[in-house]
């Protein structure tokens, strides 16, 4: 192939301008994310039972399709088992949790290796944790309470694909389905929580709620310095393209990225389902707004309404540019990866993996948007392939063939 396909050019594309700030990664913003609690994450992290980076995967072949010099994607489909970067999030804030918890408690200081020896295991056991997912996250926290201990119970909301809802179940978690979308969701999961006592372990914040959201986010940050250390060009890269969702990946990547790099971070754009798009239009507002409805997008993962405040205070200061893509552009990534007909390395995608990538293709094929972004053939973009095949029912259905025959 030595054109990208037209539906890139022909499919919807919605652009906002940002208005980042210049300079060193501001001091404000170093309660929220930073490197020294990162480098907290990284330790306790790298020390669990399964670590391993997952890979960078050079995409040679699409960036000279697209007309840029090198499309870099951080592929998270190995993460622990999970499947996605969520892995990295839910878990480290259920440590996080627990180890405080224990603390208040027994008086003691508790360690990751404790809890997997069972020191405490009739403190964490007495210990409930609970959030809303689209599918992911669930899957993250309830895989932290059974490594680490505690109990948990997952709330997802009615589009939630009945293999996700398995998925979750599947390390022993309650998983209650409510009516409405993500954010009813987060309502639920809060109300119950109040009611019984349990330890909410949300990826959003909201007024009155930011520590665990930041423990997520600084867990995230371990999949963003294995990138930055496994970047192979000579030069940083030009461009980052994060999906959007709620905004803590995004925040992740622009906190971490930013204090590391700072001017040399890159042009930062942020990418939104259309029919899921609270990050593009809190952009337009200059503030964080709600978007409502049901949210049906085929991107489930990154079905949210209403952004996480603390990750908007990042990004307001850091996103260059906010994106809006369809469905359609979401499924011809998912094939584009699979088939791989520039002659990279073939990729099991999920949905809400390829908005980045979707959102690059689209703007790369249209030359004043392009002009726009910067986007040529000098620049060096990464991408965070967030999920692989977490629904292998629907990846099959959309792909037209089953993952594991992709990446063999």
């Amino acid at each position: 192939m030595t054109a990208l396909p037209d539906t890139f050019a022909s499919l919807p594309l919605a652009r906002c301008a940002g208005r980042p700030a210049t300079g060193a990664y501001p001091d404000r913003l170093k309660p929220v994310l930073s490197l020294a609690a990162h480098a907290e994450a990284m330790t306790e992290i790298a020390d669990w039972p399964g670590y391993a980076p997952t890979p960078l995967v050079a995409l040679s072949g699409l960036a000279r399709a697209a007309g840029l010099g090198a499309i870099h994607y951080k592929h998270e489909a190995g993460r622990f088992g999970l499947g996605s970067f969520k892995a990295l999030g839910g878990a480290y804030a259920v440590l996080r949790l627990l180890k405080k918890e224990i603390l208040r408690r027994t008086g003691q200081q508790a360690t990751s290796r404790d809890l997997l020896a069972g020191r405490f295991r009739d403190v964490a056991a007495d210990i409930t944790v609970t959030c809303a997912t689209d599918g992911n996250h669930g899957r993250s926290v309830a895989w932290g309470a059974q490594v680490f201990g505690c109990r948990c119970v997952i709330y997802i909301h009615a589009t939630v694909s009945e293999g996700r809802r398995a998925a979750i179940a599947r390390y022993g978690a309650e998983v209650v389905r409510t009516a409405g979308n993500y954010d009813d969701a987060v309502r639920a999961a809060d109300a119950a929580a109040k009611e019984h006592g349990r330890f909410v372990v949300s990826d959003t914040s909201y007024p009155g709620y930011t520590d665990v959201p930041r423990d997520v986010m600084q867990g995230y940050s371990v999949m963003v310095e294995e990138a930055l250390r496994q970047w192979p060009e000579a030069a940083p890269p030009t461009h980052v393209f994060v999906q959007g969702g709620v905004g803590g990946l995004a925040a992740a990547v622009c906190a971490q990225m930013w204090e590391r790099l700072g001017d040399g971070r890159g042009r930062f754009v942020v990418v939104e389902p259309d029919k899921a798009a609270c990050l593009y239009e809190s952009a337009r507002a200059g503030r964080p707004v709600a978007v409502h409805g049901d949210l049906d997008t085929l991107m489930a993962g990154l079905a949210c309404g209403e952004v996480s405040l603390i990750a908007w205070d990042v990004l307001e200061a850091g996103a260059a540019d906010f994106l809006t893509v369809p469905d359609e552009a979401a499924v011809a990534c998912m094939r584009l990866l699979a088939d791989a007909p520039c002659g990279d390395t073939p990729i099991a995608a999920g949905e809400s993996a390829v908005a980045g990538l979707a959102g690059l293709l689209m703007a790369a094929s249209r030359p004043d948007v392009a002009a726009a972004l910067g986007l040529g053939p000098d620049c060096r973009v990464l991408l965070f392939g967030s999920e692989g095949a977490t629904d292998p029912a629907l990846y099959e259905q959309l792909v037209g063939r089953a993952a594991e025959g992709v990446e063999r």
